[in-house]
C-alpha cells in the first residue's frame, strides 16, 4: 500500500469519526465518546497532518517535482546536454547524484537544517510562480556555497590527487575561491545556450 493510500484511508476514517460526533453529539458525554472525540478531533488529525506534510516534503525532493514549473523545463533539458563540461548534465548523466533527486542533492544545503531550507527556497519558488511571478532570468538568491560541491567530491581520491585541487584545497573549503566561477567548472545549466549544443539520448 502507498503511503498517498494510507493517508487517504486515514483521512476517510477521520471524516468518518468526526461525521458520526457532529450526527450524534451525544455520544461525547461517556468518558469513551471523549476519548472518541479526543482521537477525531485532535490526535487523527494531527497524526493525518503530519503524515501528508512528511509526504510532500519527501516529494518535493524529486527531480520531477522540481521540473513541473514551466519556468523549470530548460533546467531539466540541460541535464541531458551532451557535454562533459556541462556540469549538472555530467553528474546526472552519470549517476553522481541520483536522478530522481538530482535537482534536490546539488541545491540542498549540508548543514544541520539544509532540507528545512531547501524546503523554504522551495516554497517561495512556489509563490513566485502561482503569486508574484517568477524573475527571469531566475537566479540563487545566495552564491554556491563549494559546501555542496565537496560534501560530494571532498573527500573523492580523484578530487584529492588532482593537482589543481591540491594547490588550492583551504580556499576551496573555506569558499575563497569557487568551483563554479573561477574558471574551472563553470559551464552549470547556461538555458540560455540550450539551441546550440547537442543532447544525449539515453
Amino acid at each position: 500500500m502507498t503511503p498517498l493510500a494510507i493517508l487517504v484511508m486515514f483521512l476517510v476514517v477521520t471524516i468518518i469519526l468526526i461525521a458520526v460526533i457532529v450526527a450524534m453529539p451525544g455520544v461525547t458525554r461517556t468518558r469513551s465518546g471523549k476519548v472518541l472525540g479526543f482521537l477525531a478531533l485532535f490526535l487523527l488529525p494531527a497524526i493525518g497532518g503530519w503524515a501528508g506534510f512528511n509526504e510532500h516534503m519527501e516529494r518535493s525532493k524529486t527531480t520531477r517535482f522540481c521540473l513541473s514549473c514551466h519556468i523549470m523545463e530548460p533546467y531539466g533539458r540541460s541535464l541531458y546536454v551532451d557535454d562533459k563540461n556541462w556540469v549538472p548534465a555530467w553528474h546526472f548523466q552519470n549517476n553522481r547524484v541520483p536522478r530522481n533527486r538530482a535537482c534536490f542533492t546539488c541545491h540542498t544545503d549540508y548543514t544541520l537544517y539544509g532540507d528545512y531550507k531547501a524546503k523554504i527556497r522551495g516554497f517561495h519558488h512556489v509563490w513566485a510562480q502561482y503569486v508574484t511571478g517568477p524573475k527571469v532570468p531566475i537566479h540563487l538568491y545566495e552564491p554556491y556555497n563549494n559546501r555542496e560541491c565537496l560534501h560530494c567530491h571532498g573527500e573523492a581520491r580523484v578530487f584529492l590527487e588532482n593537482p589543481i585541487h591540491a594547490a588550492q584545497i583551504d580556499e576551496l573549503r573555506d569558499n575563497a575561491t569557487s568551483c563554479l566561477i573561477s574558471g574551472c567548472h563553470d559551464t552549470v545549466h547556461n538555458v540560455d545556450h540550450l539551441s546550440e549544443v547537442k543532447f544525449w539520448k539515453p
